[in-house]
């Protein structure tokens, strides 16, 4: 192995358990989904992301996919609140006080006592409120059992939660009680398969995959591409190709395999190397490669900011007889805003729909919306590039209508943009506007406003905006502290300074004449001399006078 590919490895191992023990920390709610697979997803919004390209580091893994094989839907923890029906009115608050019982059996039975309604539907909220808390989640869940709402979608839920918290032994006693009960445990397997996937634990993974037939779930193809899916969006994706070259001989290798693995590496490491690499195995395996194989390089191309292999596919999958979906699009558009192309975006998005002539970059996300193209939070960021103030308000209007924010690392870009070019009366227009959009200052906003009108130098306005942000309870830095004082007792040195050149010496510097003499000083002077004059024949006088006053003694 050479040196590169180690370095690249190791790279992205320690950005992997970095940004993975993150999530885990934050019990991250993305669940996946797939028609093929019945993989169960807590969400409603079945609507496709379309492609999502990064804007970090290259190697950092970006948790949102675009489309992964053909059956597959992401969805996110936004949409799954809109599945959520409304609780009554102190029902989280009463599990919670129920829980500080001594025993199961007292806390069950003052549930029990409760005049709360509980359905298949109340119980699926309650746990999903609750989710952040695994035992009182647990809890409310048993208090279904004995109400009867355990159905199958409240179990899978259950299992999730359990997963998320890393409670594997509950969730695997939960999946034998379903399957003595003869309830479906398919999706549940697939949900244990994600879960410790997500919890860096690949080998469970895989012997959840083994153990499949115990319940009576024939480990087929469609688990097998579950389980690569599971690994690669995890991150693990060399796990994942080992675990697909290794059974071969059960699972012959096929494009949509292939295609997991490449997707993995297009749309969650984007690392272009082993895109290419995965890209000529396919051709070593005689597996020609189909229009998603198409659509994650020119996807992986275009986040790399490469715009000519991005379009040197695109041609290649139209003369193979692909023809280009929404996802290659998006791409597209994507790398050609990057490289200023805003002209062959706009032709690009016409010979789509067949539109009419569009003019100016902005059209082209109003063409993309109203034509329901889909395009992405960061399609939306490239054309905040180079846009005048009502143009970039303009923008954040699109991106409110289509339901991709603006969020906070939106207004970000925009802060920074404005305070590179020294525009921050714009960038104080901007910060004004973020209310109207639902986003509320953060520390990191304030931040970057402060450190962008330090440079611009309005110090007055960073100092209130500092003051501000430390009232809210944001913490602040010690370094723009320091700076913030540094200014501070600058200005008051210069402004002194000043004042001295005005009050000193009636020259000001070292033989200069004063620029602050007036009139009246100057006809102070004119006396004096006339006094000096008068004083000087008085005293002529007085010496002739005492001259001759000798001669006569």
């Amino acid at each position: 192995m050479s040196c590169a590919a180690i370095a690249r490895k190791l790279t992205r191992t320690t950005q992997l358990w970095i940004v993975q023990r993150q999530y885990l920390s934050r019990a991250v709610s993305r669940s996946f989904a797939s028609s093929s697979f019945h993989i169960v997803s807590f969400s409603s919004a079945f609507h496709r992301t379309g492609l999502v390209h990064s804007q970090i580091s290259s190697r950092v893994p970006y948790f949102f996919y675009s489309n992964g094989f053909s059956t597959k839907t992401i969805f996110e923890e936004s949409d799954i609140n809109k599945e959520v029906a409304p609780l009554e009115k102190g029902l989280i608050d009463l599990v919670r006080q129920v829980s500080e019982l001594e025993s199961e059996a007292d806390a069950m039975a003052s549930l029990e006592e409760s005049t709360f309604d509980l359905n298949n539907d109340s119980l699926y909220s309650l746990i999903w409120g609750l989710r952040e808390e695994w035992r009182l989640a647990f809890l409310a869940f048993k208090w279904g059992e004995r109400r009867g709402c355990d159905d199958q979608k409240a179990c899978d839920l259950m299992i999730w939660v359990l997963g998320n918290h890393q409670k594997f032994n509950i969730a695997w006693c939960l999946i034998r009680d379903m399957f003595h009960v003869s309830k479906d445990t398919r999706n549940a397997m697939f949900l244990m398969m994600d879960r410790y996937a997500a919890a860096n634990d690949t080998s469970q993974a895989i012997r959840t995959f083994d153990i499949m037939d115990k319940f009576k779930h024939v480990p087929d193809d469609e688990a097998f591409q579950g389980l690569l899916h599971a690994l690669c969006r995890h991150g693990h994706i060399e796990k994942a190709e080992e675990f697909m070259l290794a059974s071969k001989k059960l699972f012959p290798l096929d494009v949509e395999g292939f295609n997991v693995i490449l997707n993995g590496w297009c749309n969650v490491w984007t690392d272009v190397t082993e895109a290419k690499r995965i890209w000529r195995e396919m051709g070593n395996y005689c597996i020609t490669p189909n229009e998603d194989s198409y659509s994650h390089m020119i996807s992986c191309f275009s986040k790399a900011g490469n715009l000519f292999d991005s379009l040197r596919l695109c041609d290649e999958m139209r003369k193979r007889g692909f023809a280009p979906g929404v996802d290659v699009y998006n791409s597209l558009v994507y790398v050609l805003t990057c490289e200023n192309c805003f002209g062959e975006a706009v032709k690009l998005v016409e010979k789509m729909k067949e539109e009419g002539k569009v003019e100016e970059a902005r059209d082209v996300l109003a063409t993309m919306i109203s034509e329901k193209l889909c395009p992405t939070v960061d399609t939306f960021h490239a054309f905040l590039e180079g846009v005048s103030l009502d143009q970039t308000l303009e923008v954040l209007e699109q991106m409110k209508v289509s339901c991709l924010g603006p969020k906070e690392d939106t207004f970000l870009l925009i802060l920074g943009r404005l305070f590179k070019k020294k525009q921050p009366e714009n960038a104080l227009k901007i910060w004004a506007e973020m209310g109207r959009f639902e986003v509320a200052a953060n520390g990191a906003l304030y931040l970057a406003t402060v450190q962008g009108l330090l440079a611009c130098g309005w110090l007055e306005k960073a100092r209130e905006m500092y003051l501000d942000m430390e009232a809210k309870g944001f913490p602040g830095s010690p370094k723009l502290q320091k700076l913030l004082k540094e200014q501070k007792v600058k200005g008051v040195r210069k402004s002194k300074r000043k004042i001295l050149q005005k009050i000193g010496s009636r020259g000001g510097y070292s033989g200069q004449r004063s620029v602050y003499k007036n009139v009246s000083d100057r006809e102070c002077d004119a006396c004096n001399v006339f006094l000096a004059r008068l004083f000087h024949l008085v005293c002529m006088q007085f010496s002739s006078w005492q001259a001759s006053k000798d001669l006569i003694a």
